[in-house]
């Protein structure tokens, strides 16, 4: 078994553990304005939870890449996810924050230097991974958040129980391309699944959000693609996709996902961070299935040091 395999099926046991930190110092207060930021998965991580957090009225959230962080302008916190704690932009960035600026990293090495560097540090180690390919990791990082803005994980990490097992609604020799969509706080999600597909499988996947696909994007839909929806749905979206000939992938759709479809019949449909399990899951099957190893992805690294 590949790395990324356990570390995927770790995810529930994670997310509890995560959500007992929920707690720790130098996490974002009501009504703070916050901005959270990272690289890669992390900032879709972070996308994530800026999007959850202005929904549960706790404050003004922006979200950014940490190399495009707008310098001139003020925040009451910033919030750093970086899994190995050594990202050029992430380091840089909070090397260069006046001291008026409260900074909180999330990372799962306290001996880096982005914990040097912060205020305050959220240490997951127990979500460390050995595979380049992050799951475990930033889905805890975002479990602790939510978990911080009251939500209880563990419904949510009893929907990935499921998620780790059940059949898979997408297979390798029946699409050629994938399409992730999302809704608020689940557009960073989607974004993140077609990620991962990309990292794992150099395979073709894009992210838009749900509203915005019937503007353009819908033109590349067709037999052997997949549009794969995070979350609510727009009215008359499943309709619109299957008329091009492309499946339409969702939890509450013509019955969901199999067994994980009949499982949470009657009752509110499946976490979306779930859901984002089956994907990570598709995206090692999709590297499997061409003999490619999806620890050790093609121009990867576990981060990004730059000279």
């Amino acid at each position: 078994m590949t790395f990324v395999k356990e570390e995927i099926a770790s995810q529930p046991d994670c997310w509890r553990l995560a959500a007992k930190a929920a707690d720790a110092p130098g996490l974002p207060r009501t009504g703070e304005r916050v901005a959270v930021v990272g690289c890669g998965t992390s900032w879709f991580m972070s996308r994530a939870y800026a999007a959850r957090r202005e929904s549960f009225g706790q404050g003004e959230t922006d979200a950014f890449q940490a190399s495009e962080f707008p310098r001139g302008r003020r925040y009451d916190r910033v919030v750093a996810i970086t899994r190995s704690g050594t990202t050029t932009e992430i380091v840089d960035l909070l090397r260069e924050l006046d001291d008026r600026t409260p900074t909180t990293v999330l990372t799962a090495d306290a001996a880096q230097p982005a914990a040097a560097l912060a205020t305050d540090t959220v240490v997951l180690d127990f979500a460390e991974e050995r595979s380049v390919v992050q799951t475990r990791f930033a889905t805890s990082a975002l479990a602790l958040l939510r978990a911080h803005l009251g939500e209880d994980i563990d419904p949510i990490a009893s929907d990935a129980e499921v998620a780790v097992r059940v059949p898979l609604p997408v297979h390798p020799a029946l699409a050629e391309q994938i399409t992730f969509l999302g809704r608020g706080w689940t557009v960073g999600l989607a974004e993140e699944a077609a990620l991962k597909c990309r990292e794992a499988a150099a395979y073709w996947t894009e992210a838009y959000p749900a509203m915005d696909y019937r503007h353009g994007p819908i033109a590349i839909a067709g037999p052997r693609r997949v549009v794969w929806a995070f979350g609510d749905i727009p009215a008359g979206l499943a309709d619109d996709v299957e008329a091009t000939g492309a499946q339409f992938v969702h939890s509450r759709h013509h019955g969901g996902y199999g067994s994980l479809g009949k499982w949470c019949g009657g009752r509110a449909p499946i976490d979306p961070m779930a859901d984002l399990v089956l994907a990570q899951r598709v995206a090692v099957l999709l590297a499997t299935s061409q003999g490619l190893d999806p620890d050790h992805p093609r121009h990867l690294t576990r981060s990004v040091v730059l000279t």
